[in-house]
């Protein structure tokens, strides 16, 4: 079983507060390949970023003094252009989530179930994982991190073509710094 990771395709980070031309860019090409692996039988978890109404006072809030993702405003929302009822979802309230790794775990023992179609003999660990969304330089290398160290033996995969940073500069920069953590780069 396949696992795609999106990542934070929320409306403050594609066309928002913290919005880029970059982040637009995308959209299309990341919708294409959550049909793709929908249309394989294949597992589609989003993450989303999920601040509070006191985000300012947090670190992270001293330094990106920007109000976004705040629980429950249409900017926390995940992109329509992008989401796909029924898949599971992820709320994280900083760059990387912990958690992710034991939700990826569980989705792979629940799609194990499925039986001979899924090719997964070990009910708790998929066969790759790709990680897709943004921002490329903050929260994807965050989470393509922990999913490394979590999951050392899994071939991992970030498509570049799906994913925008804050700048195109830092964007290549977290793409090499990836690269080097083994973690193939491929541009679909």
């Amino acid at each position: 079983m396949r696992v795609l990771i999106v990542v934070d395709m929320q409306n403050d980070f594609i066309d928002g507060a913290l919005g880029t031309m970059e982040a637009a860019a995308i959209v299309d090409n990341v919708r294409e390949k959550i049909d793709r692996y929908l249309e394989n039988g294949d597992t589609v978890i989003y993450t989303r970023d999920t601040h509070t109404e006191a985000y300012l006072q947090t670190q992270e809030g001293r330094n990106l003094p920007v109000v976004h993702c705040v629980k429950g405003t249409p900017g926390w929302e995940i992109s329509e252009k992008v989401y796909v009822e029924g898949c599971t979802v992820v709320d994280k309230p900083s760059f990387g989530s912990p958690a992710l790794p034991e939700v990826v775990k569980a989705c792979a023992a629940r799609q194990s179930g499925r039986g001979a179609q899924s090719g997964n003999t070990d009910g708790g660990t998929p066969d790759s994982i790709e990680l897709v969304g943004l921002c490329t330089d903050i929260c994807v290398i965050s989470n393509a991190m922990i999913l490394k160290a979590a999951f050392p033996e899994i071939p991992m995969t970030v498509d570049a073509s799906c994913c925008a940073g804050v700048t195109p500069e830092s964007h290549e920069n977290a793409l090499n710094a990836m690269r080097m953590c083994q973690i193939q780069i491929i541009t679909c």
